[in-house]
């Protein structure tokens, strides 16, 4: 169908009102950017807009919503798509936002034209399939099943979405955004937890284009009864999908779970709801809840067999979810109680801090240590165990047990006690590869504090004054353990000044996608001079505050010592 005739479109306003008025349909100019500059009274009023709402707005970003009525993506549209190849097309399959918010379903058609004079405009006729006598669309037309195409490409994006993250929090947000609202009003997530327990994790709706969590829904529910035949209790005993609805609650309640029911479907006016149980691979998870209130259809049988696989794919996720965060919680633990007591040395403050990865995949090897030694100098230690699991948590304790040993065993420099680590790790440890710093503090009879320390890779321990003045101690630096066990290594010695504050750290602290390890040990430095003043307790958690950045995703361990003032 050729509406130009095979000629350019007049371009003077007057010609072009006087073509679109002579359009016995919706029609509608767009420029080349996509922009309106033109519209007919047809178009005026099945859209529902007079013309200074629609003149000058982009009419993807105005009309062209998905049949939910949900923002349809640009790479998803199909009169997009036509508008960009500058051809002639046309489609039965779109469907346009009207003033009001009511969806309704077009025909459309879509030729380009040159102006004459260069530039170009793209003109689109549209046809609303019902029509009242006035020409106003009748009613919305309900969106019908999924199609087929729809349907798989919905399982696959579940698929994808629900598999790629660890976290079962991340993961109940995402299925709940997948189901709203393309199939659903409202989404419900009953979970059964590891002590057996059932909680309304999620009580979502769709709401002017955003998703609306309703809290006082949500939290704690009564007990699964065992023998009841309501569906959302068969579901979290693993029985069957069913279809509710207000109906089903009316009647005496035969447990409690079968009150916090009837409570939801008057709170949420849904009046058609499909549940489906979510399973893991050895047990029931829980249960999904989908419900329709301000779509009229209700659900059918039909649209079980799509919740189901969809509640099977979710199953999976929040089964990996959460045996991956109880093998989270297991390194944690182990870790945080293999890290040491601190000694009592006389006269020095010493304080640490373990902070875990804010990630729940992320489980470090990141160590501390502090002892005394057999001839009474103090031993520091801390150190980083290349990886983020449960073995690397598990080196770290072999590494810091190794050490230790050698240290209160061997009256040797610091470098000869880390070469005698290194050496050993490859026969009596798992680890392939580590950093780590070894240090002895001694005091002279003067009173005066001394470090001597060798570092293996490990980021340079930072020396702040009393007075903030901060610098780093980047001698007795050589390479990380695992890389050349038999390499002799360097010591170095420092003088601590009285008040002085030693700070030895993992990287966590200050590397950050994106930024360089001297922004971080600038960044470190900066805060640390700015809190030399506080007692130390307070310096340490000031610091972790400020000084962590905000994209860190690794955990930190950190060891700072206060050297005592003069009297």
């Amino acid at each position: 169908m050729d509406i130009t005739g095979g000629r350019s479109l007049p371009t003077e306003p007057s010609s072009l009102t006087a073509l679109l008025a002579a359009i016995g349909t919706g029609a509608y100019v767009v420029d080349e950017q996509g922009c309106i500059v033109a519209v007919n009274a047809h178009a005026e009023r099945l859209l529902a807009r007079p013309a200074d709402e629609v003149l000058g707005h982009d009419a993807h970003d105005l009309l062209h919503r998905s049949r939910y009525g949900t923002a349809l993506p640009r790479t998803q549209c199909g009169m997009r798509q036509a508008f960009m190849t500058g051809r002639t097309m046309q489609s039965d399959e779109e469907w346009f936002e009207r003033g009001d918010g009511s969806l309704t379903p077009v025909s459309w058609l879509l030729t380009p034209y040159d102006t004459g004079g260069g530039g170009q405009r793209t003109l689109v006729v549209f046809h609303v399939p019902h029509v009242d006598e006035a020409g106003v669309p009748s009613a919305e037309r309900s969106p019908g099943p999924l199609p087929e195409l729809e349907r798989l490409a919905l399982l696959a994006e579940t698929t994808t979405q629900l598999t790629s993250t660890l976290d079962v929090d991340q993961a109940l947000r995402r299925l709940v955004g997948l189901v709203v609202p393309q199939l659903a009003d409202w989404a419900i997530v009953d979970l059964i937890t590891e002590r057996d327990e059932v909680w309304r994790s999620a009580v979502v709706h769709a709401e002017n284009g955003s998703l609306v969590h309703r809290e006082d829904l949500q939290g704690p529910m009564p007990p699964i009864p065992e023998d009841s035949l309501m569906p959302l209790s068969r579901a979290l005993r693993g029985v069957s999908s069913a279809l509710a609805g207000p109906v089903t609650y009316r009647a005496t309640p035969d447990s409690g779970l079968a009150v916090e029911q009837r409570r939801l479907f008057e709170e949420t006016g849904i009046h058609s709801a499909a549940i489906a149980p979510i399973r893991g691979l050895r047990e029931v998870l829980g249960a999904l809840t989908l419900g329709r209130a301000q779509r009229p259809e209700p659900f059918t049988g039909s649209d079980l067999p799509l919740l189901e696989d969809i509640t099977r794919r979710a199953g999976l996720a929040l089964d990996n979810a959460r045996l991956y965060q109880r093998q989270r919680k297991v390194a944690e633990t182990m870790q945080r109680h293999l890290l040491p007591q601190l000694p009592r040395v006389p006269g020095l403050q010493m304080t640490a801090r373990y902070l875990a990865a804010p990630d729940a995949s992320q489980v470090g090897g990141d160590w501390y240590d502090a002892f005394t030694l057999s001839d009474g100098a103090t031993a520091l230690a801390i150190g980083d165990v290349v990886g983020h699991d449960l073995d690397a948590a598990a080196g770290m304790a072999q590494i810091r047990n190794v050490l230790r040993a050698y240290a209160w065993a061997q009256q040797e420099p610091p470098s000869r006690i880390v070469e005698r680590l290194d050496e050993a790790i490859a026969h009596i440890t798992e680890v392939t590869m580590a950093t780590a710093l070894f240090a002895r503090m001694t005091v002279d009879d003067d009173g005066t504090w001394r470090l001597w320390w060798t570092n293996a890779g490990h980021p340079p321990p930072l020396l702040v004054a009393s007075d903030g003045q901060a610098h780093y101690l980047t001698d007795g630096h050589g390479i990380l353990l695992g890389a050349a066990p038999h390499r002799q290594r360097p010591d170095a010695t420092a003088e601590l000044p009285p008040g002085a504050t030693l700070l030895l750290y993992t990287d966590g602290l200050i590397e950050a996608p994106g930024r360089s390890l001297d922004e971080g040990l600038h960044r470190l430095r900066r805060h640390a001079a700015s809190l030399a003043h506080r007692p130390l307790e307070s310096f340490t958690d000031l610091l972790l505050e400020r000084a962590r950045p905000a994209g860190n995703d690794d955990d930190v361990a950190l060891l700072t010592l206060r050297i005592p003032s003069r009297s």
